[in-house]
């Protein structure tokens, strides 16, 4: 099945879904016209004909209308069928479709929302029921006005328990819908927040290098001999040059911080300082194993804070979120890159913490530097995480 075919069933399917009840009520026009057409009839209609047309396409035709009315428009053919009752009374009170069109509309009236419209429908159709049956020509027996009694009151109860359960199917449809709107919203938030904390980060580790360049360029300045000119015009170019850079540095990721917080002074974290970490968590309960493979080789500064980041957000949620009794943390340094493989034997999701965002944040950090995140639930239980870095 070609793409333009599979699109033309699924609007045809849709159309059908949502028209077949205008479907239906085509079908009752046709049928009532056909009894029409047959007036004058000793069982019920007595004409003249051109009269029972007229009352099928009143009776009918502002069914079509429920949905932008949908009180008004079953309340009219409620009236005609008993302004009907009085000219042709016959027709409509012993014709079978008109006795399902009716028990269709007592179900509608039970569905609306609205109690007190659902009851005053109830009534209408109650009322129409009796007034139908006292201008029918021939003797209407009272076991046929219960039996339109208990019959409209059964299909009022079905459109009202129908009714119920489509509304609080609608309810749980927008909820959810709501919940992914708000899921979306959170991972975009998530998102630009640990760009923005990525940026900052970046700024602290440039900016430090860029200070060291700029007193190390003013330094040698100073050192020069008198006629070094041109020398001292080109560290001076450096060093002006290197402050510029820092001014305008600070007034771009200024926009990045929270009012509430101050620029790093102290070093940002590196792996150096893993031990720590890991010593840190276990003092929080959680038994963590650490292991260092391979031969440790210098990081560039922020691939140094992202794997730190790594293992600290993951061992946080082994902590938080996973209910891990244990944990486990391997350091690979092989074919210039950096191995992190962080694992646990909890049974929380390990995803990030309550917002469920933390693994947003993780990707974000090592697609920053071209690496490669994988995190999920271990065969044996537990979760596990695993992020490459290359260290070039």
């Amino acid at each position: 099945m070609t793409r333009r075919t599979a699109d033309l069933v699924s609007r045809l399917s849709s159309l059908a879904r949502r028209f077949w009840v205008d479907a239906l009520i085509v079908a009752a026009i046709a049928g009532l016209l056909s009894i029409a057409l047959r007036a004058p009839d000793p069982n019920g209609a007595e004409g003249p004909p051109w009269l029972d047309v007229v009352i099928t396409f009143g009776f009918l035709c502002p069914l079509f209308f429920r949905r932008r009315f949908p009180m008004g428009a079953p309340l009219t053919s409620a009236a005609v069928v008993v302004a009907a009752s009085f000219a042709d009374g016959g027709f409509l009170n012993n014709s079978f479709v008109s006795f399902l069109v009716a028990l269709g509309i007592s179900a509608w009236f039970g569905m609306r929302p609205d109690r007190r419209d659902a009851v005053a429908g109830w009534l209408a159709m109650q009322l129409t029921s009796v007034v139908v049956g006292i201008n029918d020509p021939h003797p209407t027996p009272v076991g046929d006005y219960v039996w339109t009694f208990i019959t409209f009151s059964i299909a009022w109860v079905i459109g009202f328990a129908l009714g119920g359960r489509l509304r609080e199917t609608d309810a749980t449809r927008r909820l959810a819908e709501q919940a992914e709107l708000e899921r979306e919203e959170q991972a975009r938030l998530a998102v630009a927040e640990e760009r923005a904390r990525i940026a900052r980060e970046l700024h602290d580790v440039v900016g430090h290098s860029v200070s060291v360049m700029t007193v190390q360029a003013s330094a040698v300045r100073r050192l020069l001999e008198a006629d070094q000119e041109k020398e001292r015009e080109a560290l001076l170019v450096v060093e002006q040059t290197g402050r510029e850079a820092l001014a305008e540095m600070r007034r771009m990721v200024g926009v990045l911080r929270r009012p509430d917080e101050a620029p790093a002074l102290a070093p940002q974290p590196s792996m150096e300082h893993i031990e720590k970490l890991v010593a840190h968590t276990r003092e929080t309960g959680l038994p963590v194993e650490l292991r260092i493979e391979g031969t440790p080789v210098p990081l560039p500064a922020g691939i140094d804070t992202t794997a730190y980041r790594i293992v600290q957000e993951a061992l946080t949620n082994a902590v938080k979120h996973a209910r891990a009794g244990k944990a486990e943390v391997v350091v690979q340094y092989a074919n210039g890159t950096v191995e992190l493989t962080i694992s646990d034997d909890g049974r929380g999701g390990g995803d990030g913490g309550g917002s469920g965002h933390g693994l947003v944040g993780m990707r974000e950090r090592v697609s920053v530097y071209g690496g490669e995140l994988e995190a999920g639930p271990q065969a044996d239980g537990g979760f596990r995480l695993r992020a490459t870095l290359p260290i070039a």
